[in-house]
C-alpha cells in the first residue's frame, strides 16, 4: 500500500472500531534463549522463525519498535500491526506516523514525537544472565536511546514457575570496581562468577520491580508483562548460565562503540554504580499494587482497577478486573495498549476474548490500541461470563497525569 491507501485504511478501521483497532499478535524469537511454553503459542510454531533464530519468548504489544536480533532480523520483526476487516493490516508504525494526533493526541505528538513506549510478554524456561540496558547518554554512543523497563508477574501466565523464580538485581554493598572489572577480564574462562556479588530475591506473582537503565540484573523464570521504553538495547556482564549456557562476548558489547570492547573503565561507566549497590534497592525499586481511583465505588460500579506499573518517567501500566456479568464505562487520561489476560466479553465495538492456544500468524480477539479520543471518552466493557472475571493489562505512553509516584 502507499501512504495514501493505508491512511484510507486506518481511517475505516477507527471509524469501524469507534477509536480502537484490534492488533495482531507480534511474535519475537531470541537465539539466546529457551522458551518457557507459557505463552499460549502452540508447541509446535515455538521455532516458527526457524531454528537458527531461536525459540519464540516473546509476545510484543503495541509496538512501533523493530527488534534488533542480529542480520537475520526480519524488516518488521518486532513490529505491531493494526488489523482490518477485510484481513489487510498496516503496522501501528505507520498508523502513529501517518495519523499520530489521531491515535496518540497532538499534545502527545508534539511533547514526545510519536508512541515511545511498548510492552511485552517475556517467557524463557532458565534465567537470563546478569545484564544491563544503557542510559540515553551511552546509548547515543551507537546512535540509539535508553532502556529503562518494568516487571508484573501475572497470575493468568504462571501457572508454572519453570527452574528459577528469583532475580538478582545489582551488587551486594562493598563490592568494588575491581571486583566487577576483574569479573569481565575472565570471560573465557568459564563461569565469571559475577553472579556471587550480587542478591537474588524471590518473584511474587501480583507485584512487581521498576528497573531504570543502567542497573544489573538477571531476570527469573516467571512469565512476565515488560512496559518498557521503546528501545532495545542491552549489555550482558555474565558468561556462563547455571553451568549449561555459555554467553557470547559479543553479547557483552552489542550496543558498544568497537573502539571501547576492551576499555573496562568506559564498560564500568554502562553501570549506575551507586543503583547498584543500594542497601534498600528492594524498597526502591519493588511494585506492589495501587488502586486506581477508589475502590469502594469500583466495587460497587462491578470492576477493580490498579496500578501495576507507576513512578516511570517513560511508561505506567494498570490491570483492570471487570466482574461476570457487568458492564462498565473505564476512562482513562491517555491512549493505550490493551491485552486481555482471562475471559471474554466486548470491548466497546469490539467482541475481546483472552485465547487458550494460538497458532503462529493466526488472529486473536485480546490485543486492542485504545486512541486518545477514546480513552477519553469512555471505553464500555461488558464481561459476557456468569462466573469468570475479565481481566485486562493496559499500557501508556509517558505523561499519564494519573499514575502514582514510586515511593
Amino acid at each position: 500500500m502507499n501512504d495514501g491507501q493505508k491512511q484510507a485504511f486506518l481511517r475505516q478501521a477507527l471509524e469501524t472500531g469507534q477509536g480502537i483497532v484490534r492488533l495482531m499478535p507480534t511474535w519475537v524469537p531470541r537465539v539466546f534463549c529457551v522458551p518457557g511454553r507459557r505463552l499460549r503459542l502452540h508447541t509446535q510454531d515455538l521455532y516458527a522463525f526457524g531454528a537458527h533464530r531461536g525459540g519464540i519468548d516473546e509476545r510484543w504489544f503495541s509496538s512501533t519498535t523493530k527488534a534488533d536480533n542480529g542480520p537475520h532480523t526480519l524488516p518488521d520483526e518486532g513490529l505491531s500491526y493494526i488489523y482490518g476487516t477485510d484481513g489487510e493490516k498496516v503496522t501501528l508504525q505507520d498508523g502513529i506516523g501517518l495519523m499520530g494526533a489521531d491515535f496518540i493526541g497532538a499534545a502527545a505528538m508534539q511533547q514526545y514525537g510519536g508512541w515511545v513506549m511498548y510492552s511485552k510478554f517475556f517467557d524463557n524456561m532458565y534465567p537470563l544472565p546478569h545484564h544491563l540496558h544503557q542510559s540515553d547518554e551511552k546509548a547515543a554512543d551507537v546512535g540509539r536511546v535508553g532502556k529503562p523497563e518494568a516487571y508484573f508477574f501475572p497470575s493468568q501466565y504462571n501457572f508454572a514457575l519453570n527452574t528459577f523464580p528469583y532475580t538478582f538485581f545489582g551488587f551486594e554493598p562493598g563490592t568494588t570496581t575491581d571486583q566487577v572489572i576483574d569479573c569481565l577480564k575472565r570471560w573465557d574462562q568459564g563461569d565469571n562468577e559475577i553472579l556471587s556479588m550480587s542478591k537474588a530475591d524471590r518473584l511474587q506473582i501480583g507485584t512487581g520491580w521498576y528497573v531504570p537503565p543502567g542497573i544489573l540484573h538477571a531476570p527469573g523464570t516467571l512469565c512476565t508483562y515488560e512496559p518498557q521504553r521503546a528501545s532495545d538495547v542491552f549489555s550482558m556482564w555474565q558468561s556462563l548460565i547455571a553451568d549449561y549456557q555459555v554467553v557470547d562476548r559479543a553479547m557483552l558489547v552489542k550496543d558498544v562503540p568497537q573502539d571501547k570492547w576492551y576499555d573496562y573503565d568506559y564498560l564500568l561507566s554502562l553501570l549506575d554504580w551507586d543503583a547498584n549497590i543500594d542497601p534498600e534497592f528492594k524498597k526502591h525499586y519493588h511494585l506492589t499494587p495501587r488502586p486506581a481511583g477508589d475502590p469502594k465505588a469500583a466495587q460497587e460500579a462491578g470492576y477493580n482497577e490498579q496500578w501495576i506499573v507507576y513512578g516511570a518517567e517513560w511508561f505506567s501500566a494498570k490491570e483492570l478486573t471487570v466482574q461476570p456479568g457487568r458492564t462498565v464505562t473505564i476512562r482513562d487520561a491517555g491512549a493505550y495498549g490493551a491485552i486481555t489476560m482471562q475471559g471474554y466479553g466486548r470491548f466497546g465495538a469490539h467482541p475481546i476474548s483472552a485465547p487458550s492456544l494460538i497458532r503462529f500468524g493466526q488472529m486473536t480477539e485480546d490485543e486492542f490500541f485504545v486512541t486518545y479520543e477514546a480513552a477519553q471518552r469512555g471505553v464500555t466493557i461488558t464481561n459476557l461470563s456468569s462466573s469468570e472475571p475479565l481481566v485486562i493489562l493496559k499500557h501508556f505512553n509517558p505523561g499519564n497525569p494519573e499514575m502514582p509516584k514510586m515511593g
